[in-house]
């Protein structure tokens, strides 16, 4: 057996994170140790948690410590960012880093940096002159630029809960009959009207859910004023066959895949 220890911190429990890293390790057939476990006792405090994962193999640990990383689980060992020169233009190293959409740093001269901007599926490049990280795509890496490769010494920050008092706040958890929906939506409708209100945009990424409960038509427009409440809407192709989004005046983004009428 072979074992890593990690450490993870945030709203861990009331996002569900600690979990899903529970899950994530047996699902592989990983064991885990909870070492140490602090809960925060205010509503903005952080819990910590320390765990001992094993896997029988190291291809199996680094297979499920990649998968905890996704999550905000960071090995103590972090150790230092490798960094190596692209071969050529537009083409990375072997083993580059691939990010994510969550906030990430990486450890270079003990220190940690900031990569930025946080964008998904790039490579991370290192500028030791200006000490700065930040995500490139594969048309923007130049031959020579120090990319990060492997998982060491990176930190992702998964993004957890956070006990604000955000309109959209609740669309980012679990639904839940013992929530007050009908407090929050209309919440969410009179920031609507106040964006429309001072002649603003708003995009609706529609999902399934709008097409099984009916709410196409409400969806892009007002029943009360006849106005479009939506200025534009996107979806997927679930959603493309049952068309939620129509009204002329709502610009429809279609799906990839289909074009819509």
């Amino acid at each position: 057996m072979v074992t890593e220890t990690v450490e993870l911190t945030g709203h861990i429990l009331d996002s569900l994170i600690l979990p899903k890293v529970l899950d994530e390790i047996l699902e592989r057939e990983g064991r885990f140790e909870i070492l140490e476990m602090a809960v925060g006792e205010r509503p903005a405090d952080m819990s910590r948690v320390r765990l001992r994962v094993e896997a029988a193999a190291p291809e199996a640990l680094a297979a499920i410590l990649s998968r905890l990383r996704e999550q905000g689980a960071e090995p103590l060992a972090a150790g230092e960012a490798a960094l190596a020169p692209a071969p050529a233009d537009g083409v990375f190293p072997d083993g580059f880093y691939v990010s994510t959409n969550f906030p990430t740093s990486i450890r270079v001269s003990d220190r940690w940096v900031e990569v930025q901007p946080v964008r998904m599926d790039c490579g991370v490049v290192y500028d030791a002159a200006a000490g700065t990280a930040r995500t490139v795509k594969f048309a923007q890496v130049r031959r020579g630029d120090p990319v990060v490769v492997g998982h060491a010494g990176v930190r992702v920050e998964a993004l957890s809960a956070a006990r604000g008092d955000e309109a959209f706040e609740f669309m980012a958890s679990s639904v839940s009959s013992e929530k007050p929906k009908s407090a929050m939506i209309r919440r969410v409708a009179a920031e609507m009207g106040a964006i429309r209100a001072r002649d603003g945009k708003i995009l609706v990424v529609a999902g399934p859910a709008v097409a099984h409960t009916g709410a196409g038509p409400h969806l892009v427009r007002s029943r009360a004023t006849r106005t479009p409440s939506a200025t534009a809407c996107t979806h997927g192709g679930a959603v493309e066959e049952r068309r939620p989004c129509p009204g002329p005046d709502a610009a429809v983004a279609p799906a990839p895949q289909r074009r819509s009428k």
